[in-house]
C-alpha cells in the first residue's frame, strides 16, 4: 500500500493545478472572501501519527463540521431522548430547507441539517446562558483536539446573525410547533457562534480522533462516547453529513464525512484515522468541490472505503 507521507503532498499538488474548484459561499459576506485556491489536507492516524499536506496549517469557518460536536454533546445530555425532537434520515433537500419542517410538524429530518442542529443547540442551552453554552462547546472541541488555541471567529459569528434570516425562520417555525424551548435569538447566538469555530485541517483531523478510534481519544485513552454511540454518530455522518449529496458522497468516497459551507469536511476511516481536508469552493450541494474529489481519490488510493473488503 503507498505511504501517506507520499500520497498527500501528491494528492495536493493535484488538487492546486485544478481549475474548476467551485464557488465560495457568498451569503456569507466573512465566507465570500476567502482564496479559493487554498487546499489542505491532515490525517491523524490511530497510531498516533499526522500527516499533513498544503495549507493544512491554516485556520478557517468549520462551520456545520460543528455539528458533530453539538451532537455529541447533546447525546450526552439528553441521550436517545434526543430522537423524540431530531429524525434520523436523510432530508433530500437543501441544507436550510423549510419544506419538510411544515410537513413533519417542527421536527427536523436529522441533526445535520440547520433545523435539525438548531434543536441541538436548545438542548445545549438548557440551565445555560448562550455564553456558557458558546463555552461549553469550544472547550470540548479544544479537548477533542488537545488545544487550546483554537477559538471562535466572532467576525464570522457577526456576519451569520447578520445574514441569517432563513436560520430565523426555521428557529421561529420549529418555536411555534413546540420544538424550540429558548427563543429563537438565543438558541441561533449559540448555533451561529458554534459554526463560526476556526480551526485548521490539523486541528480539525486531531477533533475527529474518538470516532476513528471507537469513541477514545487513542486506542488506550480516555473514552469520550461509548463505542455504540461512535457507530450511531458515523452511520448519520454517512447518510446525513453531505446534505442532498450525501448518497452521492457515500457512493464515491465511501466514508463516513462531515461537511461545512467554510469548504471543510472531517471524514472518519473506522480504526484507521480522522482525515479533515479543506478547500473553500463549494459543489451545487454545498460540499467543498476539491474537498469531495481529493477524499474520493485518497479513499481510492488507500482502500479506505468502509465497503471495501
Amino acid at each position: 500500500m503507498p505511504e501517506l507521507e507520499e500520497v498527500l503532498p501528491a494528492l495536493a499538488a493535484e488538487m492546486a493545478d485544478r481549475d474548476d474548484r467551485g464557488e465560495v459561499a457568498s451569503y456569507i459576506p466573512q465566507l465570500s472572501i476567502i482564496d479559493p485556491k487554498r487546499f489542505g489536507i491532515a490525517v491523524a492516524l490511530t497510531d498516533g501519527r499526522v500527516i499533513t499536506a498544503g495549507d493544512a496549517d491554516e485556520s478557517f469557518s468549520i462551520q456545520s463540521i460543528s455539528k458533530i460536536f453539538t451532537l455529541t454533546l447533546a447525546l450526552g445530555k439528553v441521550g436517545d431522548g434526543l430522537w423524540r425532537r431530531v429524525g434520523r434520515e436523510p432530508s433530500g433537500n437543501p441544507f436550510n430547507s423549510i419544506v419538510q419542517l411544515e410537513r413533519e410538524h417542527g421536527i427536523p429530518r436529522n441533526p445535520f441539517i440547520n433545523a435539525g442542529a438548531i434543536v441541538v443547540t436548545d438542548v445545549l442551552l438548557a440551565d445555560h446562558q448562550p455564553r456558557e453554552a458558546i463555552g461549553e462547546i469550544l472547550r470540548f472541541v479544544q479537548f477533542l483536539a488537545d488545544d487550546e488555541s483554537i477559538v471562535v471567529d466572532r467576525d464570522v459569528a457577526a456576519s451569520e446573525k447578520a445574514t441569517g434570516f432563513r436560520n430565523f425562520a426555521l428557529a421561529n417555525y420549529m418555536r411555534a410547533f413546540g420544538n424550540l424551548h429558548h427563543a429563537p435569538e438565543l438558541a441561533l447566538g449559540v448555533y451561529f457562534h458554534h459554526c463560526a469555530i476556526a480551526m485548521n485541517c490539523r486541528q480539525l483531523a486531531l477533533s475527529g480522533r474518538f470516532l476513528a478510534h471507537g469513541g477514545r481519544l487513542s486506542q488506550d485513552g480516555h473514552s469520550v462516547v461509548s463505542n455504540e454511540r461512535a457507530r450511531r454518530i458515523l452511520a448519520l455522518m454517512l447518510t446525513c453529513g453531505h446534505y442532498d449529496g450525501s448518497g452521492d458522497f457515500a457512493f464515491r468516497v465511501g466514508i463516513p464525512g462531515k461537511s461545512g459551507v467554510g469548504g471543510g469536511i472531517l471524514g472518519i476511516v473506522p480504526g484507521i484515522a480522522s482525515i479533515a481536508v479543506w478547500s473553500p469552493g463549494l459543489n451545487e450541494n454545498g460540499n467543498s468541490k476539491l474537498g469531495s474529489i481529493a477524499l474520493e481519490k485518497l479513499a481510492r488510493t488507500m482502500n479506505w472505503s468502509i465497503f471495501a473488503p
